[in-house]
């Protein structure tokens, strides 16, 4: 009925989504689920995958595809020149909805990075390590396992690009979220136990791991499948070594860098940590870490977000009021779009081959199983009861936004034959929806009968440091 290339009609598009977003997740976060399932399910609802290609009309829609919509966005695969025209008359809203996408998957791997504390991850000692990689080890592996029978939808053997493929299913199952264990475990005033500060902190360094590992096997696919190359730096990047090589140049500039930016922060923290200057070095940084790791070092852009994040966190009290205002922004507005996004592009049932629905709960049960078994043996290696054991395993199952955005990241066109077709996307969402309903039911199971959670009215800031300062928190 309208077109939404225009400058305006991108502007309802974005209303639409952000209303639908926003009401859809605080109905699920009611109901004791992530929001972010709740901004996905909006994007579903609000774009072709349900009422568009069974109904025949869906609010947002694509231009070409057979049904009646309000708003028509252009489909276009090219995200070059999105905005070429932002300032006349036309917009490829359709592109510009991906670049609202990245930049909200961009700053929430950012935040993820601001709110890394390194001081007290080197306090965990071994036990978090070692649960940690167990949770990204056998996950990985029973991801890759069960893809192997799958050939008929692009997975196991047969091909390199089917490798590459069965290799990105155990990377998506190695993501685990903390934040529905760590609610539980404030709830049951478990939080600040040895067992409740293991597992907090060996989800984080999981991730840590997760994003590394991600950067590796995407950064080897596109290399695997590059085209030859005539001459120079492009070449080079193409060959695994090569790869590798530019991987590991990136992580050690990354760490010099990151030490100049930390003295450079910290100064800035000393005059005053409170002044907008800081949230907007701090994007600056972000953005600019991210450029050069897809675009020079040809290493995930997330995981220059996250690295950013990572190394001004070192300057506690800049980094936590950065963090507070650039998450209002991202929350606000770039984390809606890139959930939404995912629901209206990445998911349609017209077509969905059985298999991949069978796929899929298989993926779930393997990815649970991974996290209890793995987590759980190694807390059982380091001298918990089995109950005790039971917890760690179960509070690492739980996945959340790390886990869309992997699969985001290996769905990218950008990796070439090798790339998941977006289909997949079902099974990451089904596994978040599983795992969050089952992680606080498990949890307040096997602690039986909880302790009550002692008041305490004081704010801690990201890091947990009561020295950190506070900030009025934002309510919906």
């Amino acid at each position: 009925m309208f077109e939404g290339n225009s400058v305006l009609g991108f502007v309802a598009v974005l209303a639409i989504i952000l209303l639908s977003s926003k009401l859809l997740g605080l109905l699920l976060r009611k109901a004791g689920l992530p929001q972010v399932l709740g901004f996905i399910i909006a994007g579903i609802l609000v774009g072709p995958a349900v009422f568009g290609d069974f109904c025949g009309f869906s609010l947002i829609g694509f231009e070409g595809k057979g049904y009646d919509c309000l708003l028509v966005l252009p489909k276009s695969e090219d995200i070059s020149g999105a905005l070429s025209s932002a300032f006349g008359k036309d917009v490829d809203a359709a592109n510009a909805l991906e670049i609202f996408a990245k930049i909200g998957v961009l700053l929430l791997m950012f935040s993820t990075g601001l709110e890394t504390n390194l001081k007290e991850l080197k306090s965990t000692g071994p036990a978090a390590i070692l649960v940690a990689c167990a949770g990204v080890a056998l996950p990985m592996l029973l991801g890759f396992a069960i893809s192997m029978p799958f050939g008929n939808i692009g997975l196991g053997f047969e091909t390199s690009a089917n490798i590459y493929r069965s290799v990105f299913i155990g990377t998506i199952l190695t993501a685990t979220s903390v934040a529905i264990t760590v609610s539980v475990l404030k709830e049951l005033g478990k939080i600040r136990t040895k067992l409740g500060t293991t597992i907090v902190s060996a989800a984080i360094i999981d991730d840590v791991i997760g994003i590394v590992l991600l950067s590796v096997v995407t950064g080897v696919a596109r290399a695997g499948g590059a085209q030859e190359y005539a001459n120079g730096f492009e070449w080079f990047k193409g060959q695994i070594y090569g790869t590798v090589t530019m991987i590991v140049c990136f992580f050690i500039f990354a760490i010099v860098a990151g030490i100049g930016i930390h003295f450079v922060f910290c100064w800035l923290e000393k005059k005053r940590a409170t002044t907008h200057r800081i949230p907007i070095f701090s994007l600056a940084v972000c953005f600019l870490y991210s450029w050069l790791a897809e675009e020079v070092f040809g290493v995930a852009d997330i995981t220059g977000a996250f690295l950013a994040g990572v190394v001004l966190s070192t300057a506690h009290r800049a980094s936590a009021y950065a963090d507070t205002k650039i998450e209002v922004c991202t929350y606000t507005i770039f984390a809606p779009v890139f959930f939404a996004n995912i629901g209206i592009t990445s998911i349609s049932f017209v077509g969905l081959d059985p298999a991949i629905l069978l796929f899929a709960a298989l993926a779930v049960v393997a990815g649970l199983v991974g996290k209890i078994v793995g987590c759980g043996s190694v807390c059982k290696a380091f001298k918990y009861s089995w109950r005790e054991s039971a917890i760690g395993g179960v509070g690492m199952m739980a996945r959340g936004e790390v886990a869309l955005i992997v699969t985001a990241t290996v769905t990218d066109a950008g990796l070439g034959a090798a790339a998941l077709p977006g289909q997949f996307m079902i099974m990451t969402v089904l596994l978040i929806l599983v795992s969050s309903i089952l992680t606080p039911i498990l949890l307040k199971v096997l602690y039986r009968q909880p302790e009550s959670a002692p008041h305490n009215p004081r704010r801690y800031g990201p890091h947990g440091d009561e020295s950190a300062p506070e900030f009025p928190e934002e309510v919906d």
